[in-house]
């Protein structure tokens, strides 16, 4: 069954962290992508059930601003992302995530 992506991007390395932490305690969600976007700037994704994914993504955009110093600079939800985008983005459930994956 598809599930939701969440995305945040930020600017800084402390931010990005306050949301990643945030939003997998705020929702039973997986992470599955962490990265250097540009410029500096760093982006988190997460999966699971649309409800979770939102519930996660606003948990995870008010971490990052509350971070002293904190910019998030852009965030979205995808709330079911066919194959195709499965297949050309690292948004998929890796063998590195299978531990920590809700199976909702």
């Amino acid at each position: 069954m598809p599930q939701a992506v969440g995305v945040i991007q930020t600017i800084g390395f402390p931010p990005v962290l306050a949301a990643a932490d945030a939003m997998v305690k705020a929702g039973a969600v997986t992470l599955v992508y962490y990265g250097l976007a540009e410029r500096a700037e760093f982006l988190v994704a997460v999966r699971g059930k649309v409800s979770e994914v939102e519930i996660a993504v606003a948990a995870g955009v008010k971490a990052g601003e509350e971070t002293p110093g904190g910019v998030i600079s852009s965030h979205y939800i995808v709330r079911n992302p066919p194959d195709n985008v499965e297949s050309v983005m690292d948004i998929r459930f890796t063998e590195a995530v299978e531990d920590f994956r809700f199976n909702l």
